[in-house]
């Protein structure tokens, strides 16, 4: 029996180990790919405090390090679902393995929706993204591109145009989802321009993205961008844990920053709680949060 579950192994759920092993709990952390998250598609991490520069690969190396150094157990198993047992509860995984402990920390994650296009995979890093936030930085000077027609387009858009040579936006209908405010900012400004009626065909390239096929109005055009931001939503994984948790009407955990769920026990942190802002700062944030309110719910 092990003291607190952790299913997923990103820096949410790694943070959360750090700070239940340091309060002496036992931990499991439970990961379906591999130890770092999502954060290991990164290139290079600039915002994280302390740490100038490092690729995502190596951060979350160290975390997982970190957390393993401490005393935190790790199997890379895919999570189907919780039975509540209550003292304790039952993790079922896939091919029939199943844990038992006697609380969980939820830190599924988020992840972006793709376009699903040739090469869209094999590109990211080298000029497809999906967090301007993280890597717009590193196209200062250039031309890059943003899919997308929500408010987080918008915000992306406005960000980039602060740093790149020209923006466009490119939006599958003749008119913006986001707010509209944002949308006449981005209107005024000289170094964006707004590709509407359009979609993403093809990217262009070798080894790096050099340029995106988009269709528009029927006709195919060329848009020669270094980069391009895809930003049509995040995909949360939560619908397996629906009968322990509250979801909200995008899927995602409806917890406050406490990372309390409805089921005592049962815990949420990370990206896949319902926010605003999704960084690897407040996955963190939230993995110390989850950690030590399950450490006092374990000590009630």
């Amino acid at each position: 029996m092990t003291d607190i579950i952790i299913i997923g192994g990103g820096p949410a759920g790694l943070t959360a180990a750090v700070y239940a092993r340091r309060a002496g709990k036992s931990v499991l952390v439970l990961e379906k790919a591999a130890l770092g998250g999502q954060i290991t598609w990164s290139p290079k991490v600039e915002n994280y405090p302390s740490i100038p520069a490092i690729s995502g690969a190596e951060l979350g190396d160290r975390m997982a390090e970190q957390a393993l150094a401490l005393g935190a157990e790790a199997e890379i198993e895919e999570v189907l679902g919780i039975d509540d047992c209550g003292d304790y509860k039952h993790v079922r995984c896939e091919f029939g393995a199943g844990y038992d402990g006697r609380a969980v920390i939820l830190a599924t994650g988020a992840k972006p929706r793709t376009l699903g296009i040739a090469r869209e995979e094999e590109l990211v890093g080298a000029g497809v993204g999906y967090c301007a936030v993280c890597d717009g930085a590193f196209f200062a000077g250039q031309d890059v591109a943003v899919n997308g027609g929500g408010n987080s387009a918008l915000q992306d858009a406005m960000l980039l145009s602060e740093t790149s040579r020209k923006v466009y936006l490119i939006h599958r209908r003749d008119s913006f989802r986001g707010e509209e405010k944002l949308v006449e900012a981005l209107q005024a400004k000289e170094n964006v321009e707004f590709v509407l009626n359009a979609t993403v065909e093809a990217l262009l390239g070798g080894d790096e993205l050099c340029g995106v096929l988009v269709r528009q109005n029927g006709e195919e055009r060329v848009l020669d961008v270094q980069g391009l931001f895809v930003a049509i939503g995040h995909e949360p994984d939560n619908k397996a844990f629906a009968p322990l948790i509250d979801l909200d009407e995008r899927g995602y955990a409806a917890a406050d920053e406490r990372c309390l769920t409805r089921t005592p026990g049962v815990f949420v942190a990370g990206d896949c709680r319902s926010k605003d802002v999704r960084q690897i700062t407040t996955a963190v944030a939230d993995g110390a949060v989850a950690a030590l309110a399950a450490c006092r719910w374990l000590d009630r």
